[in-house]
C-alpha cells in the first residue's frame, strides 16, 4: 500500500506544481502593484497565494499520510 501512496504522489506532483506555480506567478503582480484598486486586490491575491501554498502541502503530504494510517489501521484488522 505504501508503494502504492508513493506511486500516486509521484505521478501528481508534475501536474500540481505546475499549476500552482502557475497561479501564484500570475497573483505576484497584483500582490506587489501600486496602482489605482491595488489595496483591494493585494486583499484578494495574498490570501489566494497562501491558499495555494498551504493546499498543495494538504495534498500532496498531508492526505496521502492520513489515507495511509487510515487504510492501515483498516487493513490490521481484517481477518
Amino acid at each position: 500500500m505504501r508503494a502504492a501512496i508513493y506511486k500516486g504522489t509521484a505521478l501528481r506532483i508534475r501536474p500540481i506544481m505546475i499549476t500552482v506555480l502557475s497561479v501564484i506567478i500570475g497573483m505576484l503582480p497584483i500582490l506587489w502593484g501600486s496602482g489605482t484598486g491595488s489595496e483591494v486586490m493585494q486583499r484578494i491575491a495574498a490570501p489566494m497565494i497562501g491558499g495555494m501554498i498551504s493546499t498543495t502541502i494538504l495534498g500532496l503530504l498531508v492526505l496521502p499520510t492520513l489515507y495511509y494510517l487510515w487504510k492501515g489501521r483498516a487493513l490490521r484488522h481484517l481477518p
